[in-house]
């Protein structure tokens, strides 16, 4: 029990003994926070007193710099207002000057005027006679040597024009050199044998006489053995009749149905090749732009001739020197090779309209959208129209370098066929005529007219009419048939 007493009373004495210890403690621990709060405070005071001493010097730095250039800025404004006082000062200075320089001109002026009346009535002539005087003087002095100085350097420049004129001429034929071939006026065609000659002729001659209605050419078969010659004037037909022999050679079947249907065949194919041609021409020569109906009448002239010498050909190398020629002298390039060209494609359309090729040909430019510059080119390549530009001029240069060339032409062949057209012509000014074609070199011609509009008597007095008419208009040796057709079909379909 005692023991027990002892161990709880040493308990509750450590226990409040912890107590005493643990209240010591915190009381050391209280004073020494206070104390380290007290330096802290200290401490801080210091700054704070040392940042205001520093921000009051800083605030004393600021008023002065602000003092220093509020100095300086009132020193500039009076610098100012100085220089403007005297720029005013000078300003009216000069005007002062100005004033006075004026009053001198007005005096100069009116002692100039003064003097001048004084002169013009001491030499009796006003200012512009005198002036005009002495340009006669000396106009009178220096025309000689003028007369003189002009003839010297137009001699020069004919001597120069000359000798460059020649060395572009001869370079641009020099680069240019192409075929020269007379075209005829007849093609053969090789038979195959014998017996193709009688199915050509055909029973009581049914089948050439066809043939020579539908192309409008002159089939000669008993001429040449083991040949067929087409004889016209016109090449154009004798192609069409040509390729039109060669199918029903080829096909074997002849009779005047098929021979219709073969020669609209051959039309269309030729109308595709006149085609081509114009594309091939115009690509050839890098032209682009031309109008289609252009191109179509330029392709037509493969299959014409003029004195002997074939239209295109001729044209396209016509074209070709002068594109060289436009580029030696700066000429325009394209205007020129373009009316070259075209220059003739009148004569695709001479025996349709009335006129010279080359007017037919500048309207025919000008219908269809050409420029201005190429239609003159093209119409002035004859003396008849004054060619005022370089392109003109060089149309017409060429014109005559490759029309000119022995060889290059044949004039008895182009009278030939000028007598050929006159022909027909002349049987086509008559009312009621489809067709006429002159045949047989000019000593036949063959008219066909509509059954509708001629009758079979009234046949008779056109085929006199048209015999005197070419009797008072033409001069040609020996005599020409006049031979009129007027034949009546009725065509119906069994469906």
């Amino acid at each position: 029990m005692i023991e027990i007493i002892i161990a709880i009373v040493a308990a509750f004495a450590g226990i409040g003994g912890t107590i005493v210890y643990e209240k010591q403690r915190q009381a050391t621990g209280k004073a020494k926070a206070d104390k380290e709060v007290a330096n802290a405070k200290t401490k801080a005071g210091d700054i704070i007193l040392k940042a205001k001493d520093e921000i009051v010097e800083m605030e004393n730095e600021r008023r002065k710099e602000w003092k220093r250039v509020e100095t300086r800025l009132v020193e500039r404004e009076t610098s100012l207002d100085k220089k403007l006082d005297d720029l005013d000062k000078r300003s009216e200075k000069l005007r002062a000057q100005e004033r006075d320089v004026e009053s001198l001109k007005n005096e100069i002026r009116d002692i100039r005027t003064k003097q001048q009346d004084k002169l013009e009535k001491i030499a009796k002539l006003s200012k512009k006679e005198a002036a005009d005087k002495l340009l006669e003087m000396t106009e009178r002095d220096i025309k000689q040597d003028m007369v003189g100085l002009v003839n010297k350097l137009q001699n020069d420049a004919k001597e120069d024009a000359e000798e460059i004129a020649q060395t572009i001429l001869v370079t641009a034929m020099e680069r240019m050199s192409s075929e020269v071939t007379a075209e005829r006026t007849v093609t053969a065609i090789k038979l195959v044998d014998e017996e193709m000659k009688g199915r050509i002729i055909g029973k009581e001659g049914r089948n050439i006489q066809s043939l020579q209605r539908a192309t409008g050419v002159d089939i000669l078969v008993d001429d040449t053995p083991g040949m067929i010659v087409l004889s016209s004037f016109d090449p154009v037909r004798r192609q069409i009749a040509r390729m039109s022999l060669e199918l029903l050679m080829k096909d074997g079947r002849i009779h005047p149905g098929r021979i219709e249907e073969v020669v609209a065949k051959a039309e269309v194919e030729i109308n595709k090749e006149v085609n081509r041609a114009g594309e091939d021409a115009a690509r050839e020569l890098g032209i682009v732009g031309i109008p289609k109906e252009i191109l179509r009448l330029l392709g037509e002239l493969k299959y014409r001739t003029s004195y002997g010498q074939n239209v295109l050909m001729h044209s396209v190398e016509m074209a070709h020197m002068a594109g060289l020629i436009a580029e030696e002298i700066g000429a325009d390039v394209r205007v020129t090779k373009t009316a070259t060209l075209l220059h003739d494609i009148g004569k695709a359309v001479t025996h349709k309209m009335e006129g010279k090729h080359h007017h037919i040909a500048g309207e025919l430019a000008r219908k269809y959208g050409m420029t201005e510059d190429v239609a003159h080119a093209i119409e002035a390549h004859h003396d008849d129209v004054e060619a005022t530009t370089p392109e003109a001029l060089i149309v017409r240069i060429c014109d005559g370098l490759s029309t000119t060339r022995p060889g290059a032409r044949n004039i008895s062949s182009e009278n030939f066929a000028e007598r050929m057209r006159d022909l027909e012509n002349i049987a086509l000014g008559f009312n009621g005529i489809d067709k006429a074609y002159a045949i047989s070199a000019g000593r036949e011609v063959r008219v066909i007219v509509s059954p509708k509009a001629i009758d079979d008597l009234s046949a008779i007095k056109l085929a006199r009419d048209i015999a005197v008419k070419i009797e008072s208009t033409m001069q040609y040796p020996g005599t020409i048939k006049v031979n009129v057709i007027r034949e009546t079909r009725a065509i119906e379909f069994a469906k």
